[in-house]
């Protein structure tokens, strides 16, 4: 029998073949955990690293839609948008820092202590962006790109352009940085100018520079806005506006140019202004920003008196011959004593009241008038609310119920105090007598546009009646008389008729409690009287003169220019203008103060003499009664030129009869069947 084969196996090869089997396992488990990491990555989790390699890879980037434009109602740019360059850097790719701060800072005018440090600051921390400068100009961009370094980049962004400067700042506003607007227009109707940002997808390598991209929505323009402003008539308001209040010390002022027919405005300025291209001064209070036209109401002081009278007309017995008793110039109320002008007035009719801007006689029409009516008229000429222009931080002013009026408030309020108003509410109200009675909104958008079709913006508010058409144009001819022998001479115009009423309120002081001896200076009215194709109000606030000494010449100017811009007819013929030699010759303007502060009523109560008058004129008439064939042969024979209104019978007249008619005045009748 065979014995069995018996096998050696030498111990060191034992051991190599156990270490050649562990090794065998272990890479069988290391190609089993590869296998599963693989099949992890690429099945199971494909779809998430799927997502994060394209996050890495691919970035959504806002596309920046263009800012709409301003233009001015005949196509000059108030606000536009243009690209510029903005600079940038990588810290962490810079060669030098001393280097890159000395070729920086002189090209783009940095300083270079301040230019260096930013540089270092952000290396410090490894920041990989640092905006050196922003918007920076075309000379700037051409420098920087002549130098081909790679390491100073380029980013194109959108800058706000203010190709007039100032002009119209206040109406406008500003933008920031990013272009978002801050103030004005610009702010109030952001959401119309800005647009629509687009996207698109851009591949980047893993420097993070630019491969491919593709745009997944377009960008939509924002619109382009057409306003109701006409830059010429903006600037001679700014001008105007601007030498008042620093020729006569005031603090602030306002004007307002408006179309009574449409509510169009055709000019707003406020002093003291801005430019809208530069970010605030450190150190300044902000108030150079603010729009006192819409935004700082004030009381208005006798300007009021034009609601008074206006709301007498209609719910009194009253017509503009009714006597006024005036007391002889101080009326007592309960615990109040209203002073009138040093000399006072014994009785007036009420056209005169207006003319000479008597406050006890507009008390006495008030006090006729009644609260409830009183405020009824004060309300329909919408003050106490704003007036809906897209502006922000518009002031609706302070109009009091009936039911918080103190013992003498109906006093106050008939000369207008005890209510606050902005510049923009009274030439809404003004316009109501201007155009026949209508109370319109006033507008500031004309056309909206994007694209090359503009489309016209319409007013959803429909015109309200607030006056009868006579009581309308019976208060224009009263209006007249403050121009022609009232306080508001210094507003009669060269070539076209108007009409205003001045006033002065007293500032109160509500630290001391009391009102002062710095006045609301104001003019609100209107030209030609015929048909007004303007509405104006001036504002100086903080003046140490009355409205008819020192808003009525701006008035003046104003109104001038913008009816000759707007080439409207002139109804009156022109007079030449004084040489200095015979303007010396002059009465100086003489007005009248209250003789006391506790009468809480503006001071405009004086009469405003202009030029010499002689007493050889023509007196007029009383044409009262009689056919427009009748008035007409008469003023014929006399050689007087007469305005005819409405048609029937003469009702009413101005000047009243037996009044001497100067040069270059005319006497309108109004004719009622």
């Amino acid at each position: 029998m065979d014995r069995p084969t018996r096998t050696y196996v030498i111990p060191a090869r034992a051991d190599a073949i156990r270490r050649l089997t562990w090794l065998a396992v272990a890479l069988l488990i290391w190609a089993g955990v590869i296998f599963a990491k693989i099949i992890k990555l690429q099945v199971l989790s494909h779809e998430k690293y799927a997502a994060l390699a394209t996050h890495q890879q691919r970035h959504l980037v806002a596309l920046p839609a263009p800012r709409g434009s301003l233009w001015d109602r005949n196509g000059q740019p108030l606000a536009m948008s243009a690209p510029v360059d903005s600079v940038f850097v990588n810290p962490l790719r810079l060669p030098d820092l001393e280097i890159a701060a000395d070729i920086l800072a002189p090209i783009l005018s940095l300083d270079r202590a301040e230019t260096f440090q930013k540089l270092q600051n952000a290396l410090d921390n490894e920041r990989g962006f640092l905006w050196i400068k922003r918007k920076i100009s075309r000379t700037e961009s051409e420098r920087l790109r002549s130098l081909r370094l790679e390491w100073i980049e380029f980013q194109i962004e959108s800058h706000r352009y203010y190709p007039k400067g100032s002009l119209a700042a206040h109406l406008l506003g500003a933008v920031d940085h990013e272009e978002k607007g801050n103030a004005g227009i610009e702010l109030s109707l952001e959401k119309d100018l800005r647009g629509r940002a687009g996207k698109a997808r851009l591949l980047t390598d893993v420097q993070r520079r630019g491969i491919e991209s593709e745009t997944s929505s377009e960008p939509v323009a924002g619109q382009d806005l057409t306003l109701t402003i006409d830059e010429r008539i903006q600037f001679a308001a700014e001008r105007d506006l601007k030498e008042a209040v620093e020729t006569n010390r005031c603090t602030s002022g306002s004007v307002v140019v408006m179309d009574p027919r449409t509510g169009e405005v055709l000019a707003m300025a406020s002093y003291p202004t801005f430019d809208p291209s530069k970010p605030p001064e450190p150190g300044m209070d902000g108030s150079e920003r603010f729009n006192h036209a819409v935004s700082v109401p004030y009381e208005p002081g006798s300007v009021f008196k034009v609601i008074t009278l206006a709301a007498a007309l209609e719910t009194t017995a009253l017509t503009p011959e009714s006597p006024i008793n005036c007391g002889g110039g101080i009326l007592r109320l309960p615990g109040r004593v209203i002073h009138e002008a040093k000399n006072g007035y014994g009785s007036l009719t009420m056209a005169q009241v207006l003319e000479k801007s008597s406050n006890i006689g507009a008390v006495q029409i008030g006090m006729k008038v009644g609260r409830e009516n009183l405020l009824d008229y004060v309300k329909r000429f919408g003050f106490g609310k704003q007036a809906g222009l897209p502006l922000p931080a518009e002031s609706g002013g302070v109009v009091r119920p009936v039911e918080r009026w103190g013992t003498t408030s109906l006093a106050s309020i008939a000369m207008g105090h005890e209510v606050s108003t902005t510049t923009v509410q009274l030439a809404q109200a003004v316009s109501v007598v201007a155009n026949g009675g209508l109370l319109v909104k006033p507008r500031l958008v004309l056309r909206r546009a994007r694209g090359p079709v503009p489309v016209l913006e319409r007013s959803a508010d429909t015109p309200k009646r607030v006056l009868k058409a006579e009581t309308a144009i019976t208060m224009r001819q009263m209006m007249e008389g403050v121009v022609l022998h009232g306080t508001g001479t210094r507003a009669r115009l060269n070539g076209w008729t108007s009409g205003g009423k001045t006033g002065s309120a007293q500032i109160f002081d509500l630290a001391a409690k009391r009102y002062t001896h710095k006045y609301n200076s104001s003019f609100m009215g209107f030209a030609p009287v015929t048909n007004p194709a303007i509405s104006v109000v001036v504002t100086l606030n903080g003046a140490a003169e009355f409205g008819g000494k020192l808003a009525a010449p701006i008035f003046r100017s104003v109104a001038t220019e913008a009816l000759r811009v707007l080439d409207t007819p002139k109804d009156l013929p022109e007079q030449p203008e004084k040489t200095p030699a015979l303007a010396k010759k002059a009465k100086p303007l003489v007005e009248e103060a209250a003789d006391d502060d506790l009468a809480i009523a503006d001071l405009d109560s004086g009469t405003s003499v202009l030029e010499e008058r002689g007493d050889d004129g023509p007196r007029v008439p009383n044409f009262r009664g009689k056919s427009m064939r009748a008035v007409g042969e008469e003023a014929a024979a006399l050689g007087l030129p007469v305005v005819f209104d409405g048609s029937g019978t003469a009702s009413a007249q101005a000047p009243t009869p037996g009044s001497i008619l100067h040069p270059g005045e005319r006497v309108r009748v109004e004719f009622k069947r």
